[in-house]
Parts: C-alpha cells; sequence; structure tokens
C-alpha cells in the first residue's frame, strides 16, 4: 500500500501566520510547483479495468452492467466513474506534503446548485463518497482534467481548453490567497450562494450566457420535494406510493417475496429511527413528525452504480406533504490506500463530516447509519434528502467563455471547501502570486485527459471482446 506522507490538516495551525507561509515556501523547494505538470504512467501501473471489476465485487451484480454500459458512453462518463483508477494514478505524484479535507471526486458534474436550510440557493460541491484527508493538490488535479476532458468532447481546441484549465485553477489559487489572509471565522461564513454567483459571473458572461444561468436559478429551485413527489409517485388504493421505473427504479414490493420484504420494511423503519439520533435535535424532532409510507431501490450517478442506495417516501401533515430520504450505501473510500484509513469506523459517518466540513452548509437532513441486511452483512450507509432545489451543469451545451466562467467558480468553491480543513495560510504561500502552478496544470490536465481516454477505449475494448457484461439504459 502506498502512502503520502503528507502534513496533519491542523499541525501548523496554532503557529504564527509567518511560520506557517514559511512551510509553504518551504514545500516548494520538496515539491517545486512545476513538477505537477508531469504525468506519466507508472510502469507498474495497475490494470485500471482491475480496478473497476474489484469493486464490482461487492455490488448488486444484476446492477453491474449498467455501470459498464454508462461508462463506456464517452471518456466523460467514463472518468465520472474511475475515481478509484485516478487515485492509483495521483498516488505516485508530488505533493506539498500539505493536506487538506478531500472531496476524492472533484470533477465538474459534482459542483452544482444546492438549497441551504435556510432556503437559499446555493454553489457548493455535492458529493463526498470519496472524502480522506489527503494532499489537496489531488481536488484540483481531478478538476481540472474533468474539464480538459468535457472541452474536448465539445470540440474545444488546444488553445480555448488552456484557457478555461488556466481559469480554474488561478481562481483557486487566488481564492486561497485571500481566504490566507482571513480570520477563521470570515472563511467559515463564506459561500456562494445566487447573488454572489451571479456577481461573480456577471463580467465574464454575455448576454445570453446570462439569461441561461438565470434560467438555471430558477429551474434548480423547482427541482423540490413536490416536483420529485409529482414525478416519482403513483396513488395506488387511494394513498402515494413509489411507481416503478424498472432497472432504475424498483419499489421493495417488486423486489422481495412478502416476508422478505415486511423484514425489511422493518429494518427500515428501524434505520430511520436510529439514524434520526445523528441529527441536531431539532431536525430529529422535524423527522419524527413524519411517517415512512414506501421503499424503492434506486440507481445513481455513474461510479456509483452497484452500490445500494434506497429511497423511502414518507409523508406528514397528511397525503400532501412528503419527505423524500434518500440512504445510499458508504463503502471504503478509493483514497484510503493510498493516504491512509478513515478515522471514523462507521464510513457513512466518515461521507457526512466530509461534507459538512467542506460544505458552506449542508442537507439538514444529513446524516448515518450501520445497517444489517437480510444476508447477514452489515453495511454503512448515509441519508439525506433525495432532492431539494438540485441544480447541475450542463457543459455539453457550454461555449468556451461559459465553461471558462463555471471552471472560475468552482475553483473558487474547491478553495473555500480547502481552506475550511487544510492550513489555508500554507498552501496559499505554497501556490504564490506567480501563474507557476497554473500553468503546470494545464499540462497535467491534457495529459491525464489522454490516459483517460487510453482507459475508456479498454473499456469499450473489453465490453465489444465480452470480458464485462454492458446494458444500455437511459442516461441518470
Amino acid at each position: 500500500m502506498t502512502q503520502h506522507a503528507t502534513t496533519t490538516m491542523r499541525a501548523s495551525l496554532h503557529a504564527t501566520p509567518e511560520e506557517r507561509a514559511a512551510l509553504g515556501k518551504e514545500a516548494r523547494r520538496r515539491s517545486p510547483r512545476s513538477g505537477h505538470a508531469v504525468y506519466e504512467p507508472s510502469p507498474n501501473r495497475r490494470d485500471p479495468l482491475e480496478i473497476l471489476e474489484a469493486q464490482s465485487e461487492t455490488r448488486v451484480q444484476e446492477l453491474v452492467p449498467i455501470r459498464y454500459g454508462r461508462m463506456t458512453e464517452s471518456p466523460f462518463r467514463f472518468y465520472r466513474g474511475a475515481a478509484a483508477i485516478m487515485a492509483s494514478d495521483l498516488a505516485g505524484s508530488p505533493d506539498s506534503g500539505i493536506s487538506a479535507q478531500l472531496c476524492g471526486d472533484a470533477h465538474l458534474l459534482n459542483f452544482r446548485l444546492l438549497a441551504s436550510p435556510e432556503r437559499e440557493l446555493m454553489f457548493d460541491i455535492n458529493d463526498f463518497d470519496e472524502t480522506l484527508p489527503g494532499p489537496w493538490e489531488w481536488d484540483v488535479k481531478r478538476l481540472s482534467a474533468s474539464f480538459v476532458i468535457a472541452a474536448r468532447a465539445n470540440g474545444f481546441d488546444d488553445a480555448e481548453r488552456a484557457r478555461i484549465v488556466g481559469s480554474t485553477v488561478r481562481s483557486y489559487r487566488k481564492a486561497m490567497i485571500d481566504f490566507a489572509g482571513m480570520g477563521n471565522l470570515d472563511v467559515w461564513y463564506t459561500k456562494i450562494d445566487a447573488d454572489r454567483l451571479t456577481a461573480l459571473t456577471a463580467d465574464q458572461l454575455h448576454k445570453k450566457g446570462r439569461k441561461k444561468l438565470d434560467r438555471a436559478l430558477t429551474k434548480a429551485r423547482s427541482r423540490d420535494v413536490l416536483q420529485a413527489f409529482g414525478k416519482l409517485t403513483q396513488v395506488v388504493d387511494g394513498r402515494p406510493m413509489i411507481a416503478a421505473d424498472p432497472p432504475l427504479l424498483v419499489p421493495i414490493a417488486d423486489l422481495l417475496p412478502d416476508a422478505e420484504r415486511a423484514a425489511l420494511e422493518r429494518q427500515f423503519k428501524s434505520l430511520i429511527e436510529r439514524y434520526g439520533v445523528t441529527l441536531p435535535s431539532d431536525r430529529r424532532a422535524l423527522l419524527e413528525d413524519y411517517q415512512l409510507v414506501d421503499v424503492a431501490r434506486k440507481v445513481v450517478g455513474v461510479g456509483s452504480v452497484g452500490t445500494r442506495c434506497w429511497i423511502f417516501l414518507l409523508l406528514g401533515r397528511d397525503g400532501g406533504d412528503p419527505l423524500f430520504l434518500q440512504a445510499k450505501e458508504a463503502d471504503t473510500s478509493v483514497l484510503a490506500e493510498h493516504v491512509g484509513a478513515s478515522r471514523y469506523r462507521n464510513q457513512g459517518e466518515r461521507v457526512v463530516a466530509g461534507q459538512r466540513l467542506m460544505q458552506a452548509t449542508s442537507d439538514m437532513f444529513l446524516g448515518w447509519e450501520r445497517v444489517e441486511g437480510l444476508d447477514g452483512k452489515r453495511r454503512d450507509f448515509y441519508i439525506r434528502q433525495l432532492r431539494d432545489w438540485k441544480g447541475i451543469a450542463m457543459p455539453e451545451t457550454m461555449s468556451p467563455r461559459q465553461l471558462e466562467t463555471f471552471g472560475g467558480v468552482c475553483g473558487i468553491t474547491l478553495a473555500r471547501a480547502h481552506a475550511r480543513s487544510g492550513d489555508r495560510i500554507a498552501i496559499a504561500s505554497y501556490l504564490g502570486s506567480g501563474d507557476a502552478f497554473d500553468r503546470a496544470l494545464v499540462t497535467f490536465a491534457e495529459a491525464y485527459a489522454d490516459q483517460n481516454e487510453r482507459d475508456h477505449q479498454a473499456l469499450v475494448d473489453a465490453v465489444r471482446e465480452g470480458r464485462l457484461p454492458a446494458e444500455e439504459l437511459p442516461a441518470d
């Protein structure tokens, strides 16, 4: 097992600002910023398909072909499911020795619009399945490469892609320098709500781009629990139930015979009760006002396909007062092999703790629990609302300027997330006021996008040759 020797996230935080800045400058000597430009596959690089197959061994086997099918569709969809492959590749890369809480899968589609408990529309990181402390550079590299892959899919040329990645990394660097000059509370109070998002992009976007952003904000606000209720349920014998859409959405009544279903339903009721203990007392009181009425298995994402994911329909005041919760299986992070195991014994708690640490504000029903399945195996889950003002980027519809602007906002957002846990002064000092790191990441991102294309082709070939099964289904 390869592990990086990084400083602890908070080891230097009680030193003076000057001492912390000196730590960052010393890190430049050990690991020059220009060194981040290099990506060369290791001579003993692990077969990427073996990594995917190893992940598939613990997943719901009937769903694994859906995962492979989605990953064969394009290099970008492959990349979304290849966090474990990239983690293995990054384990041999240079880093500053300064760590932060990582998203672990910081590609561009994991930056999106979300609702805060106070009903503000926020822009933030969304997916924390792989979160762990580690080298902050890894998140920046995964984000940068995702922009190259998306830009190639749009047919953007070399210069356009360089500007997009350069904007992303430059925004991260400058934001981190700004955070380094702030007090601790000011960093934690920083957020990107709808108003700030509009202000940040106003000068970069033309009229058409601003209109597109306004439509996205309006659409995100419409994607709430009532919209999900209308889309995902049907009335059966006078009461709302989750409507089947197999194999992507399968109610528990269609999955198991009566006796097993009744046992699992009892487990899920117990799960919701026990998970409530992980919520603040006021949220727990709110949860107790709801009653579970139906459960279904749901297929989500690309990389997560095959992991166990359930959605719960709960009703409150009456049949028109719904709450949808999603319980998603939390396995060991793909980073753990390379940076060390989580401090949390429950992987769901690992996800929740990382999300709360990195997000400006988190889902009001975010919590965790451990469940023993009908097969006798104990599995960890984290629970959150299924849908609450969600808005996701559509890079395939963006112009080079729009994707560049989006990259800049993602860079600021990632810097804010890292500044909450890592030594922001040391990281800012390492990055410096020049563009050495920015230029290095432009080169790295192109090289890793090449690697991703080779890996994607290897999967396509394996499916064509019958080594791996694949099933084509509508996109998630």
